[in-house]
């Protein structure tokens, strides 16, 4: 019954406006969390680099 409900709008939006664009939508929901999580991974990253670069110029002065 759960997954019938969760379906039903899913239903709605294919007859309204077509299957291309319910995908295209759907692809864009998906990929839209995963820029962010790679965003979020791209400047943890950065932060990391330019901490142990400043401990190494540390280091070396």
């Amino acid at each position: 019954m759960l997954e019938t409900l969760a379906i039903t709008p899913l239903l709605a939006a294919v007859g309204q406006v077509g299957f291309p664009i319910v995908l295209a939508g759907y692809l864009l929901i998906r990929f839209e969390r995963k820029i962010e999580a790679l965003t979020a991974s791209i400047t943890e990253l950065i932060h990391a680099a330019r901490s142990k670069s400043s401990e190494s110029e540390d280091s070396d002065g």
